[in-house]
């Protein structure tokens, strides 16, 4: 049995056509654990429906306030083998609980299925949803998910799924961090669990001015670089080499200060001449050319800008000894 998890909040617009599409699966050995977090709409009354018309539908009162919570609770309620989330705004292809099992049964324990997806929305999608999508897809397609893991999250949140067992070597959903879908990616990464991808688009996530990534303080810019400085201290900082922020910009200057914060030392690079030699946090900035004296370090891109960063990845890859991790 599949076990689907759902957090679900004010869903009335959109969750009657993710439940449809979630009935309609190809693979029929599933179970749906809807956690209704506090909704003051008709959530609960189209719940009550579907659970009446499909015994396979389960849904709760939230206990506690938000969707780890929610996440957390439903958790405690699954039976199925292999588990896998959803969102209630979202809509499943037919055959994506068939295609991710089929992947996962073929390959074993120690592997997380994901597939590619597509955004839509009821009124001009933004170029920055395409642009993602498209970067997540080309990943996936490659199966080279984690190489990239400091850039974005890798895992699409509700378009994977592990056996049970790997869920629990993972942490399942135990830990109390937002961005709690990118933090879970870094946990599958950290497990050593392997990708393996159906080549196809099985999930498709809808922008809405309510959605959650909007409006939640939780998926703010500054929660995902503390998440991602938090993951790189705890799994890929080596105490035994220089470590490098190159870029001063305004994520630049979030990262310096939260490894000052963590009391680690850092060399700062940028090729600002306005910037070069001001003391920031007390760290005088130096120029990047610097760089090119070190034998080692481990270096964390800040420059998001493609044009600027092409040079620098074009630099690191004739420098080896020189670890990367690009964080936009």
């Amino acid at each position: 049995m599949i076990s689907i998890v759902m957090p679900a909040k004010n869903a009335t617009p959109f969750i009657s056509e993710c439940l449809d599409s979630i009935i309609n699966q190809s693979y029929k050995h599933w179970e749906l654990i809807v956690i209704n977090d506090h909704s003051t709409d008709r959530t609960a009354e189209i719940l009550d429906h579907y659970a009446t018309i499909d015994s396979r539908i389960q849904w709760f009162y939230a206990e506690g306030s938000g969707i780890i919570d929610a996440l957390r609770q439903a958790r405690q309620d699954i039976s199925g083998s292999y588990i896998t989330r959803m969102d209630a705004d979202d809509i499943m292809a037919p055959s994506k609980l068939e295609n991710m099992h089929a992947v996962l049964t073929k390959r074993g324990n120690g592997h997380i299925a994901v597939g590619l997806v597509d955004y839509f929305s009821e009124s001009e999608l933004g170029n920055g949803y395409k642009k993602y999508a498209r970067w997540l897809n080309e990943l996936t397609t490659t199966e080279t998910n984690f190489s990239q893991i400091y850039k974005e999250c890798v895992i699409p949140s509700p378009c994977w799924m592990v056996s049970k067992d790997d869920f629990e070597l993972a942490g399942g959903f135990s830990e109390d961090v937002y961005p709690e879908d990118y933090d879970l990616c870094f946990r599958f990464r950290n497990a050593g669990l392997k990708i393996t991808a159906v080549k196809k688009v099985l999930h498709y996530w809808r922008d809405h001015p309510s959605r959650a990534s909007r409006n939640d303080p939780n998926y703010k810019d500054n929660s995902f670089i503390k998440l991602k400085i938090k993951h790189f201290i705890e799994s890929d900082l080596n105490p035994d080499k220089p470590l490098i922020v190159w870029g001063a910009g305004k994520k630049g200057k979030q990262i310096v200060q939260l490894l000052l914060n963590e009391g680690k030392s850092v060399k700062w690079l940028c090729n600002n001449p306005n910037k070069i030699d001001q003391n920031v946090y007390g760290i005088m900035i130096e120029d990047q050319k610097s760089i090119g004296t070190l034998q080692t370090a481990q270096v964390i891109i800040a420059i998001a800008n493609p044009d600027e960063q092409q040079p620098i990845k074009e630099f690191l890859y004739s420098r080896q000894e020189l670890q990367s991790f690009f964080f936009c």
